[in-house]
């Protein structure tokens, strides 16, 4: 909120609109609701954004732990309505012009108690915008953030392989199911579809140098969803303490990046 001309019931309307908006909110919303320019509004909720980026999940799995599910998914264009040219340079379910991401989801934990059955502690998803899907970079999103020793079920991508080195590795091979027991991904495919739906409902289309920014804001309603509206709101509001975004910043018109530990791709965009 530094030197911003808004005054604070703008700002507070404004996180309570984006922390609770299931599908997130678009900045053209939000300038028609709080009577803003859509320049504002975008730069506003960018500023948001950062401030529920929250990085305090670290590590998952270990003891206690009912699993964890690691995923890969592709942002971007719908083959089907690309041009011929470019849908030939597609590879599988990624492709040159998607950006891809993964996520790392520790299961609920249930509890029996007298017959009774409830959740102890609730699913949370880490989840990151990277280069690429290859070997490296998945080994190495899941040994730093999943405890050694951990269940670990992915699907049968190839990036996976060699997991069983450090963790009980769990495959489900889509191609022929999509549950086996407890071995599936079918909680991170529920974030991914929320994700896409936030991406393609609200805001149509994300530059990549910006998707980690909507990605941490999903992750954060994702996180807290067990929360009441007036509580997402009060660590949201929090959270924008020692954090700082400028302009420039924000369309990569200078080298200096949001203060937080989000990373993205490297072109800039406009807004969204």
């Amino acid at each position: 909120m530094e030197d911003s001309p808004l005054g604070l019931d703008t700002w507070a309307v404004a996180f309570w609109l984006e922390v609770n908006a299931k599908n997130s909110i678009s900045s053209y919303e939000i300038h028609r609701a709080l009577g803003i320019t859509q320049k504002s509004a975008w730069f506003m909720l960018h500023r948001i954004r950062l401030a529920v980026q929250t990085g305090s999940i670290s590590n998952v799995g270990g003891n206690g732990s009912a699993g964890v599910e690691a995923d890969e998914t592709y942002i971007g264009g719908l083959a089907k309505n690309m041009h011929r040219s470019k849908r030939a340079r597609l590879r599988g379910t990624g492709g040159l012009d998607k950006t891809p991401v993964i996520g790392v989801l520790e299961r609920s934990v249930i509890e029996h108690k007298s017959g009774k059955r409830r959740v102890k502690r609730h699913s949370k998803v880490i989840a990151s915008v990277i280069e690429r899907a290859d070997t490296n970079t998945l080994h190495a999103i899941v040994h730093k953030h999943v405890e050694k020793g951990s269940e670990v079920f992915t699907d049968a991508h190839a990036g996976y392989r060699g997991l069983e080195a450090d963790f009980i590795h769990g495959i489900i091979d889509h191609a022929e199911k999509y549950v086996d027991g407890k071995v599936h991904t079918n909680g991170l495919e529920n974030f991914w579809s929320l994700f896409k739906r936030a991406i393609k409902g609200s805001h149509v289309s994300v530059e990549p140098f910006h998707l980690q920014a909507y990605l941490d804001s999903e992750i954060f309603r994702f996180n807290n969803r067990e929360t009441t509206d007036g509580e997402r709101f009060r660590i949201a509001a929090r959270g924008y303490h020692g954090k700082r975004l400028t302009y420039k910043a924000l369309i990569g018109a200078m080298e200096s990046a949001p203060s937080s530990d989000s990373s993205g791709a490297n072109a800039a965009g406009l807004p969204n």
